[in-house]
């Protein structure tokens, strides 16, 4: 508990009048991702939002590498005065820590939870080639073609969820690795790979143009993008009906809690926006806001849950 004590210490030593006039200068919020993708545009927007409520600049800054590790482990070191705020993705949050044999942080030390801010269910998407219509389907065939079927990963998520595919159907698929969505999603498009478990962003236009085959998402509700589209629970597999990708924020565990408050207060603001809302759904992610004590819960329960699959799997990753 010494980070709490310290925490305290700081929020005490801190006039009342700063930390209500916070900020006072400009915020930097790092993305642990390269420029240009889906959680890049969704910190982007959140940046200009909290840039204009608060009348200072937020900084984006790009800090790509090691699937989330460089940037999250450089959020992790920085000052804990609400002035760094981290991009909190699950798969550098929750699932790195149990890949990597160091990633740079603690997930539940080093951090302090700001907000949850959207989500978005996976779903499994098949090359057009692939016998199998549905998720129970795709089980049936790969328990009578061990080792047949290739499935690409772009991070530590889509991976994992590959792996617990396997572990829950009890088949046997290949994993080959990618270093983006794109070299891996013209390879599925070109039957390279044959399967691939993406968030609809990257996927969702290809299976609207008959490239590809979306099979199953993995929800209890199907998504409005994929109306047509089964989810594991309607194909028997309810252990695969809550396997989501979330985003939010986090900053050093010894952030003053009164600062946290405050950060989590207006990022709730921010995703309450009917035009925040209108944005992030057409990023194909669902808003899901939750504050601070609701989200630290959150990543605890997911980063047990998540620990036990990628343990089961025997994957690592360095």
């Amino acid at each position: 508990m010494k980070w709490l004590l310290a925490s305290l210490l700081l929020d005490a030593a801190l006039p009342r009048v700063a930390q209500e006039r916070f900020p006072e200068k400009p915020v930097r919020f790092i993305v642990p991702f390269p420029p240009g993708g889906g959680t890049d545009a969704l910190a982007r927007i959140l940046g200009a939002k909290l840039g204009e409520l608060w009348g200072q600049q937020v900084i984006v800054e790009n800090r790509a590498g090691a699937q989330g590790n460089i940037g999250t482990a450089a959020g992790a070191k920085a000052a804990p005065d609400g002035y760094t705020l981290t991009f909190a993705h699950q798969g550098a949050l929750v699932i790195n820590p149990h890949l990597y044999r160091d990633p740079g942080y603690d997930t539940l030390k080093d951090f302090a939870a700001v907000a949850r801010t959207t989500e978005m269910a996976f779903v499994a998407v098949a090359h057009p080639s692939v016998p199998a219509s549905n998720l129970r389907e795709l089980a049936q065939y790969a328990k009578k073609n061990p080792g047949k079927l290739t499935f690409a990963s772009t991070s530590a998520g889509p991976h994992i969820v590959g792996e617990l595919f396997k572990q829950t159907t009890g088949t046997d698929l290949v994993h080959v690795p990618y270093k983006g969505a794109g070299p891996a999603i013209n390879d599925l498009l070109g039957g390279q790979v044959l399967l691939m478990f993406s968030n609809p962003t990257s996927t969702v236009p290809h299976v609207k143009s008959g490239k590809l085959r979306a099979l199953g998402v993995m929800d209890s509700k199907r998504n409005p993008a994929l109306p047509d589209v089964p989810t594991a629970l309607e194909s028997g597999l309810p252990e695969l009906g809550n396997v989501i990708e979330w985003y939010g924020v986090v900053v050093p565990a010894a952030t003053p809690p009164g600062i946290v408050q405050r950060l989590s207060a207006v990022t709730l603001r921010v995703m309450g926006s009917p035009e925040i809302i209108e944005r992030v759904q057409q990023l194909g992610q669902t808003p899901s806001p939750a504050n601070a004590d609701e989200f630290a819960r959150y990543i605890r329960a997911d980063y047990e849950r998540w620990g036990r699959v990628v343990k089961a799997s025997g994957a690592k990753a360095e």
